[in-house]
């Protein structure tokens, strides 16, 4: 552990485009991660916009249906490689995870680095498909086969642009899994680590393990494309449903790699604003383990009208009915840390509760696609659309934008118009809502996903949400303006302004480079044992 005695902070020890781009700081690649996602996120939802603009009314609006095909593949590719799986883990979790651990950095520095590297190549490569080739790939971000082997888009760039971003990932949670394995503080135990640690070392055990599997099955629809060599494409003996399998064998480990540092997010954010010790902190740190087991042996409910065996069907319902205990466990641990809590409405507590509110409906939806029965009416309706963002943006996506909120001023020692903050929040929320609860509603009616038109009777839904998603885009930029006027003419800001009992928050605003200017002192009786509980 390195102490730092110098009041320069991180952002002044240098200076100039190169001592970012090849810092092996990891505050400075946490945003450096940062800025090249919300770059990626704003792209990817200018493409969802259009696609709702398309959907306002039946027929022809704007595009065609093949470069509909293109804009909702890309929309897919960049909202979940390049934004929802690396944000939380790669901007706060590299960010904070040393500070959290009261240590000066990740076990593997030039590693870290490294990832990112690899993840702005991944990037390059996924935004190309734009101007080489035939265009992007029309399969969607799932690349099922064998149409994304004889389409004559570039779904190849789209591939291996996957396939390298994988290798960040990677690296990512083998960094994160030393780091808590070597690099805690003296007397910090694992039972005596912050809830969002827990949530980093579940997540990077799926990283490891899982992301390998997607990586050989996207080369191997390289290799069918370009030698004909016959593992999917059922004309020249493969088969297509093994593709299925390979696929969400690691795609839904992929969904808890991004919904685990979320639940940690959570975690972190309730006891503070309501200033009294998480409830169950055992409970919430073995159900992410738990969550992270089971997640591996569900992979089969995206699968039941595949034809699989009514043995395998039951199976993975019954898997998918299992998963859900220890996320309502987490759920319930949540609700009773702000029974009889000093409640400080901010606006990272909002999205906290927003983000409790929203991931309960994604959960809940997703048990109507777990059951045999409903998902046989509801499979590849806009139901499971409407199902998948409730989870991933309502629930990841409102985690990452509270955690922003919340460790703004430690990052940059500045603090934002709350005022603004709080009635972004309330837009963002409403036009969220207004966007994606018509889609379970029309996904019940029997309107099926990926048409770039539909039927009369689906317009009604579709138009409430094409207004919906000009509601949220309101208030998204104007999150977004608020915080960055925060950046330059913000308030300067104490170590602690939340009054918050974690590490993190012993360092000055913003932390030196070496994270802390005198050694760290864990709190009392774990990480959050506040004095007033």
């Amino acid at each position: 552990m390195t102490t730092a005695t110098t009041d320069l902070n991180f952002f002044q020890v240098k200076r100039g485009l190169f001592s970012w781009i090849f810092s092996i700081d990891h505050k400075r690649i946490g945003l450096l991660y940062l800025y090249s996602l919300m770059t990626f996120f704003l792209v990817g939802v200018t493409l969802g916009v259009l696609m709702r603009l398309e959907l306002l009314n039946p027929g022809k609006d704007i595009m065609e249906a093949q470069t509909y095909n293109q804009v909702f593949t890309l929309h897919g590719v960049i909202m979940i490689f390049l934004f929802i799986i690396p944000s939380i883990p790669a901007v706060f979790g590299n960010f904070f995870l040393p500070i959290m651990l009261g240590t000066d950095d990740v076990s593997f520095p030039r590693l870290n680095l490294l990832s990112w590297w690899i993840y702005i190549i991944g990037s390059i490569m996924a935004l190309s498909t734009l101007v080489f080739g035939d265009g992007p790939a029309d399969t969607g971000w799932t690349f099922y086969v064998p149409f994304s082997v004889n389409t004559t888009t570039n779904v190849t760039m789209s591939v291996l642009a996957a396939f390298v971003l994988g290798f960040s990932s990677i690296l990512t949670g083998l960094n994160f899994i030393v780091t808590i394995h070597r690099l805690r503080a003296p007397g910090m135990s694992f039972m005596k680590m912050p809830l969002f640690a827990w949530s980093l070392y579940a997540t990077s055990w799926i990283q490891l393990l899982a992301t390998p599997i997607i990586g050989i099955t996207l080369m191997m629809i390289v290799a069918e494309r370009f030698f004909g060599v016959g593992l999917f494409d059922p004309s020249i003996g493969g088969d297509p449903i093994l593709y299925q399998h390979l696929f969400w064998i690691y795609s839904h480990p992929a969904v808890y790699i991004m919904a685990l540092p979320a639940f940690g997010i959570i975690s972190e954010l309730l006891p503070t604003f309501s200033q009294r010790t998480i409830f169950g902190y055992t409970a919430i740190a073995f159900s992410s383990l738990a969550i992270a087991f089971v997640g591996y042996f569900v992979w089969g409910h995206h699968m039941f009208t595949s034809g699989m065996s009514g043995t395998g069907r039951i199976v993975f319902s019954i898997m998918t009915f299992l998963v859900a205990i220890p996320t309502a466990i987490k759920v319930f641990n949540w609700v009773a840390t702000l029974y009889k809590g000093s409640i400080n409405v901010q606006p990272p507590l909002l999205y906290a509760l927003a983000f409790i509110f929203l991931f309960s409906i994604g959960g809940l939806s997703g048990l109507v696609l777990g059951a045999l029965a409903t998902d046989i009416h509801l499979h590849d309706t806009y139901f499971v659309v409407g199902h998948f963002h409730y989870v991933m943006f309502g629930g990841t996506g409102f985690a990452f934008f509270g955690a922003l909120h919340y460790w703004f001023p430690k990052i940059w020692g500045k603090m934002y118009n709350i005022t603004v903050a709080n009635i972004a929040f309330v837009i963002f929320f409403i036009g969220f809502n207004v966007l994606y609860f018509p889609m379970l509603v029309v996904g019940l009616m029997g309107m099926p996903r990926r048409y770039y038109d539909y039927l009369p009777e689906f317009h009604i839904p579709n138009m409430i949400s094409t207004f919906g998603s000009w509601i949220l885009v309101t208030g998204l930029l104007l999150m977004l303006g608020n915080l960055v006027a925060g950046l330059f003419n913000g308030k300067k800001t104490g170590r602690n302004p939340w009054n918050s009992i974690s590490l993190e928050w012993q360092t000055p605003s913003p932390p030196p480079l070496a994270n802390f200017d005198k050694l760290p002192e864990l709190p009392e009786g774990g990480p959050y044992n506040y004095k007033n509980d």
